[in-house]
């Protein structure tokens, strides 16, 4: 079925998505939930295949909560938040990303894609007539001025046009997008090769994340292992920049590696992959109406979970945005924030993977020799710990220089730190915040927005007696106060907006 808007033969739609991965579908949600239509296309008629990305973050979780999909997620999902370190048999330490609690989502989750976008997928149908998915649905061309953007559609029943005020460029890594605007990437590609195994088998491992330095089954290269749901297994080996993609990716090859590692069990091949790593993006994600958003945007190693998560907070930050401009709330400019905010994430998320890539793939006799004396010393020292990297777990970035926030000093939590969830007397902190301005304390308060009452003392020592927050509608803090001064929180509230003073 080509697409309900097209039949009808609808000649505009406010936001226009290319691509239905999870970046895209997310996209769709959210600005279904601020009552913004849309339309979504992609080229394929089916979900992702293979696992692909499995690793949810906290902060992920929390934003598909808010889209109304977390608990099924959780549910499907092995829950984990231990990691363990080996350097060849021997054990050096473990972590604990989650020590404390008093939060509703896990620290991870490790779950298939194709289950994310499938719950994504439903989650639209409950949106009829705000959000439509438009399959085999292939984009052609696209055309922008002052006015909003053209699209020309390519489908088995021939082509259409439509125009958008919006196009959201949620395409991947190989973006159909970028490539018709002649956009570039910039940045870093690495030799080093790397092959993704998912496996089927019984087993009984617990539910941690194991990584190996020069294990006994895989001398001189590393290896990681993550448990998903229904018996599913995910192994990563390193393979060296000289392996050759066809070679490794026989499955005779593949079963040689895991027998290897996992000897006298029985398993079955699921889905194979061998890539190798790319730190790049685009120079700016916003261009004029057409907006960039996930690896169409921006790649990273998979090492760390960040590229998914790093994608889904991007739409969680731009979405809000571009509702406010298109009910007219908010100047358009304040889509340029978008770029303030997400590219820094991006670069942030960059560092961390181009760091864990050069510790995973030492280049020189003098970078291998490093790398053995951290592993050495980490077993019994803390300090070589922080030097030991696998890969920095995906984490959210802090936007404290945005120029859309108050500065603030004294406060528990800085502007440009998404909440801290916390328990209250009637439900959790963050399913109070839905998707508009509010203001939260220890006291009660009336500027003119929701406010969430702290009424836990989980709730009063992640936040501090006395102070008033104003969140974002992406549950990020955008001002914090020591008293109710109503003419400097609404003065935020404008700051936010991207509105001049």
């Amino acid at each position: 079925n080509p697409c309900a808007l097209a039949d009808s033969k609808t000649e505009h739609v406010p936001v226009l998505i290319v691509g239905a991965g999870p970046v895209g579908l997310c996209a769709a949600v959210d600005l279904a939930l601020h009552g913004i239509k849309s339309i979504l296309i992609d080229d394929d008629d089916k979900l992702s295949t293979g696992s692909r990305a499995i690793c949810w973050a906290k902060r992920t979780l929390e934003i598909f909560d808010r889209l109304g999909i977390a608990d099924s997620l959780v549910e499907k999902g092995i829950t984990w938040k231990v990691g363990r370190l080996f350097h060849g048999d021997t054990e050096v330490y473990s972590f604990d990303l989650l020590p404390e609690t008093g939060h509703k989502m896990p620290a991870f989750i490790n779950l298939p894609q194709y289950h994310v976008e499938d719950a994504l997928v439903t989650r639209i149908g409950d949106f009829a007539g705000l959000a439509d998915i438009c399959w085999k649905n292939k984009l052609a061309g696209i055309a922008q001025d002052n006015n909003g953007v053209t699209a020309t559609i390519e489908t088995p029943d021939g082509p259409y046009q439509i125009t958008a005020d919006y196009v959201l460029a949620c395409d991947g890594s190989h973006s159909t997008v970028r490539k018709l605007m002649n956009l570039e990437f910039s940045g870093e590609a690495f030799e080093e090769k790397f092959l993704i195994a998912d496996i089927v088998m019984e087993a009984d491992f617990p539910s941690e994340r194991w990584f190996w330095f020069d294990p006994p089954f895989h001398r001189g290269h590393s290896v990681l292992l993550h448990k998903q749901p229904d018996n599913l297994y995910r192994i990563d080996f390193k393979l060296g920049r000289d392996a050759d993609p066809d070679i490794e990716k026989n499955s005779a090859q593949v079963r040689h590696r895991v027998e290897a590692m996992l000897p006298g069990r029985k398993f079955e091949l699921d889905w194979l992959s061998v890539y190798s790593f790319q730190c790049r993006r685009l120079k700016k994600f916003v261009h004029d109406r057409v907006i960039f958003a996930g690896d169409a945007a921006h790649l990273v190693s998979p090492f760390g979970a960040r590229g998914g998560n790093g994608g889904i907070q991007d739409v969680d930050n731009l979405v809000w945005k571009l509702s406010a401009v298109l009910k007219g709330v908010a100047p358009a400019t304040l889509l340029q924030s978008y770029d303030e905010e997400r590219i820094p994430a991006a670069d942030e998320n960059t560092l961390h993977s181009t760091r864990a890539t050069r510790f995973l793939t030492p280049r020189t006799k003098m970078e291998t020799i490093l790398q053995n004396a951290v592993l050495r010393l980490a077993k019994d020292n803390v300090f070589a710990r922080k030097l030991v990297n696998s890969g920095r777990l995906s984490t959210p970035c802090i936007a404290a220089s945005s120029s859309l926030q108050t500065p603030a000093s004294g406060t528990l939590v800085v502007p440009g730190t998404p909440c801290p969830d916390a328990p209250l007397a009637d439900g959790w902190l963050l399913n109070k915040l839905d998707g508009q301005f509010s203001t939260l304390g220890t006291n009660h308060i009336d500027a003119g927005f929701p406010h969430i009452r702290l009424d836990n003392e989980i709730a009063k020592q992640r936040y501090g007696e006395g102070l008033i927050y104003l969140i974002r509608p992406d549950q990020h803090v955008a001002a914090v106060f020591s008293n109710n001064d109503e003419a400097a929180i609404h003065a935020a509230h404008q700051r936010a907006l991207g509105k001049k003073e």
